[in-house]
């Protein structure tokens, strides 16, 4: 028995320096910033990088939670929501967006003030938010098919793009006209041009199912998109449509993220781990580091300005809801 027990301590011990390893060469968890009385589910986020806030959508809250990111700290709860899916924020016009599943409204606050300005009504589940500051507007998921336009400016609704299915992650190119739009209930992956208000073509996911998460990386014509089932991240060309490899990663992710001047690609499972893949060239991936998280931790921010990566943390349990900040190496 002795001898069992101290084979499982040596194998312990292992296994906590591997993953101290995999930290300190990838992502080194920092600080965490609790949420008081913060509960249920925890959505999406966006930063203020000049004001250095954090803007939370928890959802299960009926709440959009401000940190103080310089303070370290919780700094403001915005209640009175209605199941919050997403949020942006756009500095030219200091203003909250805040998308709504519950009743399908894009609320638009006041940056300063967090008075609501205005209430953009979508047919229903509004989810998420992109911002394409080059055209000053807000892009809005919603419904059973639908991405929403709305004029970041005067927070006018001025268009609509049609999709068969419910958009969940899309991503805007900055150099072209695209967006990428992950539609899993039809099992596909759609290119919208965003001038035009069409979708232009379609690419099948035959060989997995829930399509959630996505990323890009627009100089290498790269999509990161993250599957459920089974739970794998696949890379598309962007050009082509082909799909180019195909990883393992950590199941029920919710969001993906591509660090450019690391050229890695971080992914936020909600079984409980940070997978984290370095990109060697376009063509070929490997994995890095699978970093041990928390249950239902699948939402998460990736800030290149700060070189952190925040994870938001429900409460479960004996487990407090916080956002872990996780510091990216020079």
């Amino acid at each position: 028995m002795t001898v069992f027990l101290n084979v499982l301590l040596m194998v312990f011990a292992v296994m906590t320096i591997d993953v101290q390893a995999q930290e300190s060469s990838t992502l080194r968890m920092v600080q965490t910033i609790p949420l008081p009385d913060v509960e249920g589910r925890i959505d999406h986020m966006a930063v203020d990088v000049k004001g250095k806030r954090l803007f939370i959508a928890a959802l299960g809250n009926n709440s959009v939670e401000i940190l103080d990111l310089n303070a370290g700290k919780h700094f403001k709860s915005i209640p009175g929501l209605h199941e919050p899916q997403g949020v942006g924020f756009t500095s030219e016009f200091n203003k909250i967006f805040i998308a709504n599943g519950e009743n399908g409204a894009c609320d638009i606050l006041d940056g300063s003030s967090f008075e609501r300005i205005k209430s953009v009504k979508f047919p229903d589940d509004a989810d998420n938010i992109r911002y394409d500051a080059n055209g000053q507007r807000v892009y809005v998921g919603y419904g059973s098919g639908g991405l929403g336009i709305i004029d970041a400016k005067n927070g006018d609704h001025i268009g609509n793009i049609k999709l068969d299915a419910h958009p969940e992650s899309f991503q805007l190119e900055k150099s072209g006209s695209r967006i990428f739009v992950n539609l899993p209930d039809s099992k596909k992956i759609a290119v919208v041009n965003r001038e035009a208000r069409t979708v232009i073509t379609t690419w099948a996911t035959t060989s997995a199912t829930a399509n959630f998460p996505m990323a890009l990386a627009e100089t290498h014509h790269r999509l990161f998109v993250g599957f459920r089932k089974p739970a794998k991240v696949s890379v598309f060309d962007t050009d082509s449509g082909k799909v180019i490899a195909n990883l393992d990663s950590a199941g029920d992710a919710d969001d993906i993220f591509y660090d450019n001047s690391r050229r890695r690609i971080y992914i936020a499972g909600g079984e409980g781990f940070l997978s984290i893949f370095q990109q060697l060239d376009p063509e070929h991936y490997q994995p890095v580091a699978k970093i041990p998280t928390a249950a239902d931790a699948r939402t998460a921010l990736f800030v290149p300005e700060f070189n952190r990566l925040y994870l938001a943390v429900p409460h479960r349990g004996s487990q407090r809801a916080e956002v872990r900040v996780y510091s990216a190496p020079p």
